[in-house]
């Protein structure tokens, strides 16, 4: 290989290569997005709900001390009762007591309500744990099937990543820049003429540009109508052309 249309065109098979490879996963990076996202909604509703009951539970186990004191109170107070030298005293202990029990019924009416409260979100927290489960499973099988083809063409990329970065060494900047521009939107960026005309997109090529392509393949020359990188038609690089780069 003496110039840089045709280093262009090892490059191409190069590529053409990667991208056949890259094909074979399909869509599977966006499989595993997607259920990694539903993975990490699933794990997020398990850990609130969990969250809730923990705070349920923590409640609970305070409002139960809580009556528990506030009972004793009561009880000590009816005993005072038994004691008091007037009826001030007797009426003051009388509204401690109502108001012990006014509290004492209110905090195990809210103790019953968060005990309702704890079923229904335990029953809902083993429903969002079998979908956690579910999404988890789903997640590890995407991932090991990456993981299978990645293993799979893991040697055969690292070779053909190797000899891409020592073929791109080969080629001026201007001129690979510009391939990689192209290859933004076209996967086939460099393209023969065949028949007078853009391989890439079939558009009709003028016969001035033709000689000139043929004439300078130091040069880049790109396709009016579709902006591809035009290779002469007699540019004849080969797999095993590329193999002895």
């Amino acid at each position: 290989m003496e110039n840089q249309t045709e280093f262009i065109a090892a490059l191409a098979i190069v590529d053409s290569k990667l991208d056949e490879l890259k094909e074979d996963f399909g869509d599977l990076p966006e499989q595993v997005r997607v259920r990694q996202n539903s993975y990490d909604a699933a794990k997020k509703l398990v850990n609130e709900t969990e969250g809730i009951l923990d705070e349920i539970k923590k409640f609970a186990s305070s409002a139960k001390v809580t009556l528990v004191e506030l009972k004793d109170k009561e009880d000590k107070l009816t005993q005072q009762q038994f004691s008091v030298r007037n009826n001030k005293e007797f009426d003051a202990i009388s509204n401690e007591i109502a108001h012990l029990k006014q509290e004492h019924e209110k905090l195990s009416n809210q103790l019953r309500i968060e005990g309702l409260k704890q079923e229904n979100l335990s029953r809902i927290l083993e429903s969002q744990k079998e979908q956690l489960e579910r999404t988890q499973i789903d997640l590890q099988e995407k991932e090991e099937e990456v993981k299978y083809l990645t293993g799979e063409q893991n040697e055969e990329l690292a070779a053909l990543n190797k000899k891409r970065n020592k073929i791109a060494k080969k080629i001026d900047k201007s001129f690979i820049d510009e391939y990689e521009r192209i290859r933004t939107q076209h996967k086939d960026a460099a393209v023969k003429i065949k028949r007078n005309s853009c391989s890439g997109c079939f558009s009709a090529i003028p016969a001035q540009l033709i000689v000139e392509v043929r004439n300078n393949q130091d040069k880049a020359f790109f396709c009016e109508s579709c902006g591809r990188m035009l290779l002469p038609d007699e540019t004849a690089i080969t797999e095993d052309d590329v193999e002895k780069i």
